[in-house]
């Protein structure tokens, strides 16, 4: 029996195609679509909950609602760049999960990674951001939240960038998009 093994080259990474270990998410946007690598054995827990929303459907007909960039932050002391999204719903919401650090996954904020949006650490639900840019501040130890606990990285962007800055030069007011991008869905992608 012959195993066929297709390779694909995205944004420099060979992925393989059939019998890949490689876990592939797309946000479809009215934008055009973003493609994720996320990284279910660095951060487990993170991506429990992720997928948890993907595979209930949860992200269909969601928003990228929120956009965070140089010059709309006058009262941080500490600049950050993200898109954010996500249900921006309660009611669809589960419980909060505990918070993996980078210091335990290893995952930084570096350009194109996608991590969940949280208050107090252990109270991220289905929002979420993608750096544009490196944001070491949004790592563990980093100053943009006085906890010094940083956020929960995932995954990482390895198709459609170019998307996620389209989203983030978008009209704002107070860091809010005005329209906010719908998300069509966010599915799981085979590779």
């Amino acid at each position: 029996m012959i195993q066929i093994i297709s390779f694909f080259v995205i944004g420099g990474a060979l992925l393989h195609g059939c019998g890949s270990d490689k876990l592939i998410i797309q946000i479809s946007t009215e934008m055009g679509d973003i493609t994720i690598e996320i990284y279910d054995k660095k951060a487990p827990l993170t991506v429990s909950n992720f997928l948890r929303y993907v595979d209930e459907g949860l992200f269909k007909d969601s928003k990228f609602y929120r956009v965070v960039t140089k010059y709309n932050q006058p009262d941080n002391e500490i600049k950050i760049e993200v898109i954010q999204g996500g249900l921006f719903s309660e009611e669809k919401m589960h419980e909060p999960i505990r918070h993996e650090t980078t210091k335990e996954t290893g995952v930084l904020h570096k350009d194109g990674v996608i991590s969940m949006a949280r208050n107090e650490p252990g109270t991220a639900t289905s929002e979420f951001f993608i750096c544009v840019g490196d944001q070491p501040e949004l790592d563990f130890g980093g100053k943009r939240n006085p906890d010094g606990q940083g956020f929960a990285a995932f995954g990482k962007v390895i198709e459609g960038m170019e998307v996620v800055r389209k989203i983030q030069q978008r009209t704002e007011q107070e860091q809010m998009l005005e329209p906010q991008v719908r998300i069509l869905n966010i599915t799981r992608k085979n590779w």
